[in-house]
């Protein structure tokens, strides 16, 4: 065996075939671009707002309002100079998104931004050099600083972008053992071929996708399949690359290699998935287009109907831009990025990680929430559910007595009842002279007593019949069954399963009384699907359920309902991406947590109901905000307009200003009334 190829891989520091660093890199500059493009708004607002200072100071709007005066030989060009600063530096961001909306026929909030900063600068600039009226660069700076904190606020809420490829790609080893001419040799996995034979050792994952030629093993397949238990191998079964070999070593045939095996085609689903999702457009921005159109229509319709009344065009247009510049409320720039600021940190404190906002706002309107069993709605690790007694002995003494003989062994079935014997609190003996029946059970002695613990094969090899309904009921939910035996003589059963979460149950009543449907997909067989649904009273089930048939699965479900996916595996991956809202649990693997819009940090599904509610109130927040911010201009812009000038009442730039301030005060007050 070649010693030196097999220290190969230890000593390499970067373990990724150029396939995958391609992959990775393109992720990374993915999500420094929107870290960057986050960084470089809190920076134009720290720079803008401490220019503000000075403008403001200098205004003679301000030192009216606080009643100081300052005024200086050139003051008004100083106010120009700094207020030209802000306008190019912090509006840069606003002009550009501006031109974007513009060049893809969708005005939004840039578009009503740089209208009104735009309109205020060169109308502003143009009374500094000499025509009449009121200078608007304090409403202007203030504007600015305002919209970019909310976006600065809004991109830190959602930053953390996609990285379920990245992670995906991490899943497969860097190298496999080739066997060549009976020796090993340590290969890149991208250089193996249809036909090659690997050699895969205890604890190391699966290279690639093919068939056992050689040895016997269990294999860990959950992360992939969604399969609670290791799957037993031995030749001429199939393994999929990326999962995580047991006990044994294994000779495998490669059958599949690049883009042909398992995890690249879950890699391409997701690929596919997230480029078909479509994108909602955010409320703000329509609200904003709005704005624009009645900004432009009344601000022109303003400027004219002066004019065309005889007074002088200075006059009009000052109307106009007071028109424009009250048209863009401070208060729409923050009624959503506010809340969603609260809203973030109150899901945080609750242990709900928003990744989409776009998602999570989808939430409130959704009609079903489909859940991953294995490691969602169940432990993911094998327990006791059901113990019959077959004999004059308590429940507690069978359990107690078969977790002392099966506590030397390994095997996950021995585990799962040891274990659920802890939980219990009971004292767990050592057996005496223990004996491994190879694919029947053990036996061994405790406490001087000759013990066995069998599969039902063992007992039709000994022609023990066992006529018990509550076996039969135990084995019709497709759990598995173990029987304890004392000298050949039955003494009791147990049945063993995936172990349903305790607050599953309670996750699925929140949600069934919102009015959601519950449902639950899974690889497992009907009889265990069916046991889960009926324990938990879901409303449908899906079994024997394919990893790649999952997001099919789920858009069959979405021609009926606004869908959500709770998963945590690998393979739940293009499901969580295919759904409306994809929530992982967050104890589950790397690739579906950033495959996911929403992450349960606490792994407990009666937050999936928490999100719901959040978002049902987020979006309430959201829509008052939206009305009052939006609501004041049919007051404020009809005044400014000067439609009751007749009546001696014209809304001035400074009382237009104040309006702003108030709707601006109201709409943070209403965002923070969301953690009550």
């Amino acid at each position: 065996m070649n010693q030196n190829h097999e220290h190969m891989h230890e000593d390499r520091t970067d373990g990724e075939e150029p396939e995958k660093q391609n992959e990775i890199m393109k992720q990374s500059r993915h999500k420094d671009h929107h870290a960057s493009m986050m960084e470089d708004f809190k920076r134009r607002f720290v720079v803008s707002l401490a220019i503000t200072i000075p403008v403001l100071i200098l205004s003679p709007h301000i030192q009216g309002f606080f009643g100081f005066e300052l005024t200086f030989p050139g003051f008004e060009f100083v106010l120009f100079v700094l207020s030209s600063m802000i306008y190019f530096y912090g509006g840069f961001p606003f002009l550009t998104g501006f031109i974007s909306e513009l060049k893809s026929r969708t005005p939004g909030m840039m578009t009503l931004i740089a209208v009104a900063i735009t309109v205020a600068y060169i109308y502003s600039s143009a009374v500094v050099f000499g025509l009449e009226g009121e200078m608007f660069f304090w409403e202007l700076v203030t504007l600015i600083d305002i919209m970019l904190l909310g976006h600065w606020l809004e991109m830190r809420s959602v930053m953390g972008a996609s990285r379920a490829l990245e992670e995906l790609v991490r899943i497969m080893p860097s190298v496999a053992h080739l066997i060549k001419d009976d020796e090993i040799v340590d290969v890149q996995v991208d250089e193996l071929e249809v036909g090659d034979r690997v050699l895969v050792k205890p604890g190391e994952k699966v290279p690639v996708d093919g068939v056992v030629t050689k040895g016997r093993t269990s294999v860990n397949e959950a992360m992939l399949t969604g399969e609670s238990l290791p799957v037993s191998k031995k030749d001429g079964d199939e393994v999929i690359g990326g999962s995580i070999n047991g006990e044994g070593s294994i000779d495998v045939e490669v059958r599949k290699t690049g883009k042909d095996t398992y995890l690249s085609q879950v890699i391409e689903l997701v690929r596919s998935a997230q480029g078909s999702r479509s994108k909602t457009q955010d409320l703000a921005n329509r609200a904003a287009l709005v704005l624009t159109i009645i900004a432009l229509s009344v601000g022109i319709l303003t400027l004219s109907a002066w004019i065309y009344f005889g007074s002088p065009f200075v006059f009009a247009l000052e109307r106009a831009v007071t028109v424009m510049v009250i048209t863009c409320p401070h208060a729409l720039g923050l009624a959503i990025p506010l809340v969603v600021a609260v809203s973030t940190s109150l899901a945080a404190n609750s242990g709900l990680l928003i990744r989409d906002r776009q998602a999570f706002e989808r939430a409130k309107d959704l009609q079903a929430i489909i859940f991953d069993k294995t490691g969602t709605l169940t432990e993911g690790k094998f327990g006791v559910t059901d113990i019959v007694t077959l004999a004059d002995i308590s429940q507690d003494e069978i359990l107690k007595l078969t977790a002392s003989l099966e506590s030397n062994s390994g095997h996950p079935i021995a585990v799962g009842i040891v274990n659920s014997a802890k939980i219990k609190g009971f004292e767990i003996k050592g057996p005496e002279n223990f004996n491994s029946l190879p694919g029947k059970g053990v036996e061994g002695f405790v406490d001087g007593r000759r013990l066995k613990v069998v599969s039902p094969g063992y007992l039709r090899e000994k022609g023990i019949n066992v006529n018990d309904e509550n076996i039969g009921r135990v084995e019709g939910q497709g759990k598995t069954v173990v029987f304890l035996l004392e000298d050949d003589r039955l003494l009791g059963a147990l049945g063993l399963a995936d172990i349903v979460r305790v607050e599953s149950k309670e996750a699925i009543d929140q949600l069934k009384s919102m009015g959601i449907k519950c449902m639950m997909l899974t690889g497992d067989n009907e009889f265990v699907a069916r046991w889960v649904a009926e324990e938990l009273g879901l409303d449908e089930y899906f079994a024997g359920v394919l990893p790649h048939q999952k997001a099919e699965k789920v858009k069959e479900v979405q021609q009926k309902y606004i869908v959500g996916m709770v998963g945590d595996g690998v393979n739940d991956a293009p499901a969580l991406v295919q759904a409306d809202v994809g929530i992982a649990i967050g104890a589950g693997t790397d690739v579906a947590i950033e495959s996911a819009d929403i992450v349960l940090v606490k792994n407990d599904p009666r937050n999936v109901a928490d999100i719901a509610v959040l978002a049902r109130k987020t979006y309430s927040k959201m829509f008052q905000n939206l009305l009052w911010a939006t609501g004041y201009n049919a007051f404020a812009i009809p005044l400014a307009a000067g439609v009751l000038y007749t009546s001696g009442i014209l809304l001035s730039p400074a009382a237009g200003a104040f309006l702003m301030s108030i709707s601006t005060v109201i709409v943070a007050i209403n965002a923070k009334t969301l953690r009550m």
